[in-house]
């Protein structure tokens, strides 16, 4: 092992000495010696601030068009919904007021809204009695089929909530990359809140008088 690292260190010795000092290869140009460690220098980016302040600009008008467009297809997907009785959604509440306790126990809903008891659950197309007696039942009645328009609802609502969550997610990045675009400026601000998955940094700007 001795003699194995003997003759390296002479290899190496000898092949710095019949080393040209005058050869130029491109690498010496990104390449020093700091502290006896070898670094390579990384390329800068050749960009004004004015550069990086456009860049920033066109990305936050291009994220917002990407959100605005998401928002448009939320209004119209609710539109369609109509924000029926989808899953996890908090239950409407209806209060109903009486004078006498006697009222409130011989109180029967269907009744009060004039309707089969079968339709009382339903917070849509809720027909009452007069309508069932004049006009003819519509619309599927089939459980099989029942079942499959529910579970195309349900679908539909799992969308509208990937788009909304999607849209929210598209503001914070708008808001992050503006944040990036002001700490372009010169202006002394102070830190105060952190960046976060739901939010971008907060900073306080010293305030200075435009002339």
């Amino acid at each position: 092992d001795y003699r194995k690292k003997r003759d390296a260190l002479r290899a190496l010795q000898k092949k710095a000495l019949d080393k040209n000092p005058d050869e130029f290869y491109f690498k010496m140009i990104r390449a020093e010696l700091q502290d006896g460690v070898h670094i390579i220098k990384q390329p800068k980016d050749e960009v004004t601030p004015e550069q990086v302040k456009l860049m920033r600009t066109q990305d936050i008008k291009y994220v917002e068009m990407k959100r605005v467009a998401e928002a448009k297809k939320i209004e119209r997907l609710k539109s369609e919904l109509h924000l029926l009785d989808a899953a996890g959604k908090k239950p409407n509440k209806h209060v109903f007021f009486f004078d006498t306790k006697k009222e409130v126990q011989e109180f029967d809903i269907a009744t009060h809204l004039d309707t089969v008891p079968e339709l009382v659950g339903r917070v849509y197309n809720r027909p009452t009695i007069a309508t069932l007696q004049k006009e003819t039942l519509k619309g599927a009645t089939d459980p099989a089929h029942l079942k499959k328009l529910a579970q195309q609802r349900k679908n539909q609502y799992d969308l509208l909530k990937q788009r909304i969550e999607r849209e929210k997610a598209m503001f914070v990045v708008a808001q992050k990359i503006q944040t990036r675009k002001d700490l372009l400026d010169k202006t002394h601000k102070v830190k105060v809140k952190k960046e976060t998955t739901t939010g971008p940094a907060i900073y306080k700007f010293k305030f200075q008088r435009k002339r």
